[in-house]
């Protein structure tokens, strides 16, 4: 359980943090996804400081944003594109990337139809 702030959070950590929520990331898969420390992510959501200039582009494409909209305390959190799978689901599908072609269809199949019987579910 994570503990609460005693002071407001800065504007540029309170956007990387809405971000990372946004993208359904906790900060650990984060901090795996741009090949830093969870303690780093969990550090610039609660500075002052915005994340080093060498790690504001893998945020922002992690995040699916660009670097103005990471670094901008205004405006939409909506990411500029459709997310890519994330986190475990992504690196599931990159090692099914390697299997041969027929593995990778007999897969394919499957979630579609997981996918398609949730989405009947929902209906």
């Amino acid at each position: 359980m994570p503990r609460k702030l005693s002071k407001p959070r800065p504007r540029h950590g309170a956007r990387l943090a809405a971000l990372r929520r946004t993208a359904g990331l906790s900060q650990a898969e984060l901090a795996e996804l741009v090949g830093e420390s969870q303690r780093n992510i969990a550090y610039w959501e609660q500075a002052e400081k915005p994340p080093r200039s060498d790690v504001i582009p893998k945020l922002a494409i992690v995040l699916g944003v660009n670097v103005e909209t990471l670094l901008t305390a205004e405006g939409d959190l909506a990411p500029l594109r459709p997310r890519a799978p994330v986190g475990r689901v992504r690196k599931a599908f990159e090692g099914v990337s390697h299997l041969p072609r027929r593995q990778q269809e007999k897969i394919i199949e499957i979630v579609e139809a997981f996918v398609a019987q949730h989405n009947q579910k929902a209906s």
